[in-house]
Parts: structure tokens; C-alpha cells; sequence
């Protein structure tokens, strides 16, 4: 048997402890798919007297990150950080040792992976990211190299598994935002400060790397408009329900014109389409292309047994460009680094696409009517609407789903709706994807 793949671990939280058990557990498996086992050496832990979940005979566990990146003899760095620094100086530490790196750092890449790419080009090593975005799911791959063949024209997918959770719960049992947040930290699904997710922020993370692999541009993070699903009511998702729809937090990145459109913000989706059925903390992606039209992958997108085997897909991969002596040709995204260029990005303000409205209005004649005559003012047509009459010291409500039309012209006709005498607070407004060219 040849000499083993030497790896060294920065991080030994629930993912890099899934990765020590992963790679004993099927330690078999990889030896047949490599010819030599997989296998840590070094690892390092802020805190080294914390009793971890795997086994750790023959790691050499250290509190200095950079003795990893600087002088352990590894062939390989796995960098399960996260965050923007050290993870950031010490990739680039490992890249111009030559040793190639894989990370599992959504957010580092998003904000500054082309700076880390470009340091990998120019050593001729390779830097793997399976593991950023959907967990276990293989998308980067899937974009890269099995759609290769494919122009993509676009996806949409669930790819922040705390906020399908939450708005699962608000919908399975009908509890408000707050509480099923609540639960969700409970039940160890959303952080103590759980602003990175339910702000949107992770998913805007993730739709970046997935548009670069889709359309060849580079990682454009502030393009993403972005926003949380905090205003989502339990009375919105049980109106979307009785409309036909489901509510799911939805990122989205498509050709549009000769432009690129990146959003991510919670949607009404039809309740017969795939993405509707995709529950709790599951991710799904769809992805739409020329040759073979749609398709779509569904699976675990977090935790540390299914982030872990995106990780070994990664290695094994480089072990492979490892085997072959080769100098590693530097394609992360799947195109020629020269041919990744700045595509236009579509304002928000330009999209288009169909609108959900709740307004609470007082109980009087003429609502409806003054409603359908600013719509019709500015040729926005009602696809749906529900009227609800006020129970008790209820105000009534009025929820619309409109034609496709362009955000600012929405824009235009909620300002002149929320102004309306017999308006409440406490309005709703949602976007609306059909998936189908409505």
C-alpha cells in the first residue's frame, strides 16, 4: 500500500469531529477508491482539554493554527474554522506552502474567495469547497462538472436549513416567528444570535459561490439583494396555504436579459412544486439548463456527518491530482480562470416576478374597489385575492397575489396603498415564484 494522504485539521468542532470518525469509519472505502488511506496527523483546537465526540489515537492535537499551515509535515490542510480570520490568513499560509487546502468557509469565500483562488492559481494547487454550500448534497460539483455540458440558465434552492425549520414549525403548528425561533435554538437548529441566518445572511453566502460555478463570473457577494424572514407571520403562511402556496426562504440566481439576478428573501411557491414539499432542515436545490432542462437535488444541508462527507469528496479528489504528480491546473469554478468576468448584475428594483400583499384594513365599503383601482392604475393585474371579515376587535384583511411585474412598479403601488385612510399597520408583502414563466 502507498504512503498515506497526511491531512491537517484546523477545527475540531462538530464537522472536523465528524471528519476524524468519517474517515476511520469507512477508512476501507477510501484505501479501494485511492489506492492509500486518508488519514489526520495534526489537528488544531482552541481548547485541548475539551472532551470530544471521536476518536483521536494518533493525532497530533495542537492550540497554535499556523504550526499547521507552517510547519506540520501534511500533504493536505482542512480548514473547519469558519469565519473571516485567522481562516483567511491561514488558507493563504497553506497555499504558499504549495499544500492545497479544503474548506468548508461559505462565508470567507463569498467576501474574498477570489483573492484565495487567485493564491491557488498561482501556486498550481487546489482548493476544494464541496462542503460550503448544502452540506452533503454535491452541488458544487453538479455545477461544475456534471451540468459541464449545459449553459445554466438559473436555480433556485433552500440552502439555509435553520430558516426551512423555523418556517416549517410556523406552519406545521401555527406558532408566530419568536417562538418557533425559540425552539429552533432549543433544539440546537439556530444559534444563540441566529442574525446570519434568519437575516439571510448565510444564504446570501451560499447563492454567491453557487452563481459563480453557474455563470462563470466572479464571487459577488454585495450584488445579493438580501432579505430575512423575521416578518413572516403565522397568519401569512396560513393565507399563502389557502391561496394554493407554501412559504419557503428561497435563493435565486438567473440570466435575465443579459443580466444576473441574486436574491434571496422568503417566496410563495406552489404547493405542488418540489421545493414546496422540502421540509425542516433539509436543503433542495433546482437547477435549470439548456440540454437537459431541469433537475433537482435534495438531502441533509448541515450537520457534522453530512458537511463531513463533502469534505473526503474533496480530498479524495486532490489526492487523486496527488497521485498523478501533476500540477494541479487551477479551475475552481469550473471555467478558465481568464474567461471569469463581471457579468451586469439586475437590480432589485427590476426584477420581476409576482407579489403577495396583506393588508389589514378597517370594515368598510369601498376597500376592495379603491385596492383594484391603484392596481389597475398602474396595469397590475390580480391573480388571487382572499377577503377576510374581522372577527371581534379584529381589523379585516385583504391578501392579493398579483401578475409578474417589476419591483418598482410594486414598490409604487404598496406606497400609494399603505396610505390609503382605511389601511392598518401591520401589512405583508412577499414575492412570488412559479417556476413556470407566469
Amino acid at each position: 500500500m502507498s504512503e498515506p494522504i497526511r491531512i491537517g485539521l484546523l477545527g475540531l468542532g462538530t464537522v472536523g469531529q465528524g471528519l476524524v470518525r468519517l474517515l476511520k469509519h469507512n477508512r476501507g472505502e477510501y484505501v479501494r477508491r485511492l489506492g492509500r488511506p486518508l488519514i489526520v496527523t495534526h489537528a488544531f483546537a482552541r481548547d485541548l482539554a475539551r472532551k470530544r465526540d471521536c476518536d483521536l489515537t494518533g493525532i497530533k492535537v495542537v492550540n497554535d493554527p499556523h504550526f499547521i499551515t507552517r510547519e506540520a509535515p501534511v500533504d493536505v490542510v482542512v480548514e473547519l474554522l469558519g469565519g473571516l480570520s485567522p481562516a483567511r490568513e491561514l488558507i493563504l499560509e497553506a497555499l504558499a506552502r504549495g499544500k492545497p487546502v479544503v474548506t468548508a468557509n461559505k462565508a470567507l469565500l463569498a467576501e474574498d474567495g477570489n483573492t484565495l483562488f487567485a493564491a491557488a492559481k498561482q501556486k498550481g494547487v487546489a482548493i476544494g469547497f464541496e462542503a460550503s454550500v448544502a452540506g452533503g448534497i454535491p452541488i458544487i460539483r453538479v455545477l461544475r462538472e456534471g451540468l459541464a455540458g449545459n449553459r445554466i440558465e438559473g436555480l433556485a434552492g433552500i440552502i439555509n436549513g435553520t430558516c426551512n425549520y423555523i418556517l416549517t414549525q410556523m406552519a406545521e403548528r401555527g406558532v408566530d416567528f419568536s417562538v418557533a425561533l425559540a425552539e429552533a435554538q432549543a433544539q440546537g437548529f439556530a444559534e444563540a444570535n441566529p442574525a446570519l441566518d434568519v437575516d439571510g445572511i448565510d444564504a446570501a453566502h451560499k447563492l454567491t459561490i453557487l452563481a459563480s460555478l453557474a455563470f462563470g463570473i466572479p464571487l459577488s457577494y454585495p450584488g445579493v439583494a438580501t432579505e430575512g424572514i423575521r416578518e413572516v407571520t403565522a397568519r401569512d403562511i396560513q393565507l399563502a396555504r389557502e391561496l394554493g402556496y407554501r412559504i419557503k426562504p428561497l435563493s435565486i440566481a438567473k440570466r435575465s436579459g443579459g443580466r444576473i439576478e441574486l436574491r434571496v428573501h422568503p417566496t410563495l411557491v406552489p404547493e405542488d412544486h418540489l421545493l414546496a414539499k422540502v421540509d425542516g432542515i433539509l436543503n433542495s436545490v433546482i437547477v435549470q439548463s439548456d440540454a437537459v432542462g431541469q433537475t433537482g437535488y435534495y438531502g441533509k444541508g448541515a450537520g457534522g456527518d453530512a458537511t463531513a462527507s463533502a469534505v473526503v469528496a474533496d480530498l479524495l479528489e486532490i489526492a487523486r491530482e496527488l497521485g498523478a504528480h501533476a500540477r494541479f491546473q487551477a479551475h475552481p469554478l469550473g471555467y478558465d480562470p481568464a474567461a471569469v468576468q463581471p457579468q451586469p448584475l439586475l437590480p432589485m428594483r427590476e426584477v420581476e416576478c409576482a407579489h403577495y400583499l396583506r393588508l389589514r384594513v378597517a370594515d368598510t365599503p369601498g376597500v376592495l374597489k379603491a385596492i383594484t383601482s391603484i392596481l389597475a392604475e398602474l396595469e397590475i393585474s390580480i391573480e388571487a385575492i382572499l377577503q377576510k371579515e374581522p372577527k371581534g376587535k379584529e381589523d379585516a384583511m385583504v391578501a392579493i397575489i398579483t401578475s409578474v411585474v417589476a419591483e418598482h412598479r410594486f414598490a409604487t403601488a404598496l406606497e400609494k396603498l399603505l396610505v390609503l385612510k382605511f389601511v392598518r399597520p401591520g401589512s405583508t408583502h412577499l414575492r412570488v415564484e412559479h417556476f413556470n414563466g407566469k
